[in-house]
């Protein structure tokens, strides 16, 4: 481990540790995720789930389940009440005293035909939410092949949804419910972990284990930048992510750097600093590799965005829900968890993760519209805003990432609002240099889960960033936000291939789909270790 020191380190307030076993942390395990090798139906456990296509007969592991619990399922069938649609659900209570499963919870999986990956993630989280409801801490799930995916991506697919949905953050809570109030008292009811999802049924043993495998480091990979997400701003600092960040990579044997700021003033990284300088938080550059590949192979390099707080600066943000801007770093803690994630399945390439992190406050020291700033590249940059702070820092990281002469790099950014009007909560904008790249991020983000959507960067969105005293602006005024924030990041790249992410409107939310929750998502963490693996494939 190369770590380059630094002094002065606070990691911001201090608090009680009280993590539950259900809550992730760079040193937790979070739930496991066992293959039988045994029949599902001779298995003791307090729940099996299995799925209903719709349109079909009954056939394969529901035909036997049907035949464990007398007929119930196929009376349900007949009389019209399980028809296979999303969302229809059959729970059945075996007779006392028989053998395998208590009880069976059939759940509508809507059509064979199309059942892909994000359709398995969803089912698995609907099986986890389930128990959740009934204090079940232990799930077994039952699965057959399906021609839409292989048995290890239907495995992979099923694993991540358990394994997202199982998680919940509870560090910082006192009680012990999950959130809801009881009952006219104003406490918490107690709340039970789903500790535990055992896979089986009609699959080779292989396909299991090696679907388990992977699904396990990407859902923990991701949890753990959900956890560094839903931290406070007192408490997720820039040093307390590089401190994260450190413990993380001593775990899983990555090498890691921290830039302090001497190290960046030695860099002449003066856009980051430029933005770090209206808090007391110092900035931190994190440097994380994986060094799979052989010696002097080119490695591709992840870079995202680590703002642990952004207030706007002098160019303040309204008041209201001000409080979401922690998740102004969900850029770095996905880099954070990818990299985790890809030191877990250790693929056969050099991989370098950086994070530039600080906070964006206003004060009497804080940068100003109109100042002038000097990259690391050279380049003069006019701050016209100083609320467009992420392209900044993540304008020296970028420079700073081509000394690893990458193959290609790959950064992520809750960057603009304008993203969020474009596209929603549905879909992250990907833009880039290289055609070839771009289409690499699209396919891992429909592996994913955490699917993109492409952007033009035509020269002549460009030009809007045009400036009569600098090299060019920080803004290009409100039209085409989302891209001309890109075409800024894109002068700062070099010759290197280049795609950029804004995560704007998908790294955090209400938590609508069944593995999530409200607060942060930890995308793109899976998608960018998805796409490390295609290139190691």
């Amino acid at each position: 481990l190369a770590h380059v020191g630094y002094s002065g380190v606070d990691s911001g307030a201090s608090y009680r540790d009280k993590r539950s076993p259900i809550c992730l942390n760079p040193n937790d395990r979070s739930m496991n995720v066992n293959s039988l090798t045994h029949d599902v139906f001779q298995h003791a456990t307090p729940l099996l789930v299995l799925w209903r296509f719709q349109g079909e007969e009954i056939s394969g592991l529901l035909a036997q389940a049907d035949e464990a619990v007398e007929g119930a399922i196929s009376r349900a069938i007949d009389s019209g009440d399980l028809k296979g649609k999303i969302g229809e659900s059959l729970l059945i209570y075996a007779a006392e005293g028989s053998d395998g499963a208590e009880r069976v919870l059939v759940l509508g999986a809507g059509s064979r035909e199309k059942l892909d990956a994000e359709a398995a993630r969803r089912l698995s989280g609907r099986a986890i939410r389930e128990a959740e409801k009934r204090s079940i801490d232990r799930v077994t799930l039952g699965l057959a092949s399906v021609d839409s995916l292989t048995p290890s991506a239907l495995v992979q697919a099923v694993t991540e949804g358990g394994v997202l949905a199982a998680w919940n953050f509870r560090e910082l809570k006192s009680g012990p419910g999950e959130g809801d109030e009881g009952e006219g008292n104003g406490e918490e009811e107690p709340f039970t972990p789903v500790e535990t999802l055992e896979l089986g049924g009609h699959l080779e043993q292989d396909h299991l284990e090696e679907g388990v495998r992977v699904g396990v480091a990407m859902g923990r990979g991701e949890n753990l930048a959900r956890t560094l997400q839903n931290r406070p701003g007192n408490v997720a600092t820039p040093s307390h992510l590089a401190e994260e960040a450190t413990k993380m990579a001593q775990e899983w044997g990555l090498s890691v750097r921290v830039l302090g700021p001497e190290e960046m003033r030695a860099e002449q990284m003066n856009a980051l600093l430029a933005v770090s300088q209206g808090s007391v938080q110092e900035p931190r550059l994190i440097v994380l590799e994986h060094r799979g590949g052989g010696e002097g192979d080119p490695p591709l390099v992840l870079v995202g965005k680590g703002l642990t707080f952004d207030a706007g600066g002098i160019s303040i943000k309204p008041a209201a829900k001000m409080e979401d801007m922690k998740f102004d770093m969900s850029g770095g803690a996905a880099v954070i968890g990818a990299m985790r994630a890809i030191a877990e399945l250790s693929p056969p390439l050099n991989v370098v993760g950086i994070v530039p992190s600080s906070e964006n406050l206003p004060s009497g020291s804080a940068v100003k519209p109109g100042d002038v700033v000097r990259t690391r590249a050279g380049k003069t940059v006019e701050i016209i805003n100083t609320d467009a702070e992420g392209r900044l820092i993540l304008a020296d990281a970028l420079s700073f990432a081509q000394t690893f002469e990458p193959a290609a790099i790959v950064d992520c950014a809750t960057l603009t609002g304008a993203c969020v009007v474009a596209l929603g909560n549905h879909a992250a904008a990907v833009l880039g240099n290289e055609e070839s790249l771009v289409e690499e991020i699209l396919a891992a983000g429909e592996r994913s889960g955490e699917r993109c959507w492409p952007m033009p960067m035509w020269e002549e969105y460009r030009k809007q960033l045009d400036s009569s005293v600098a090299d060019l602006m920080n803004v290009g005024g409100r039209a085409a936000g989302t891209i001309t924030a890109a075409c800024f990041l894109r002068e700062f790249v070099g010759k290197a291939n280049w795609a950029h992410i804004d995560i704007a409107g998908t790294s955090y939310g209400e938590g609508k789909l069944s593995y999530q929750r409200k607060g942060g998502y930890g995308v793109p963490a899976r998608l960018l270790a998805e796409w490390v693996r295609s290139r190691s494939e």
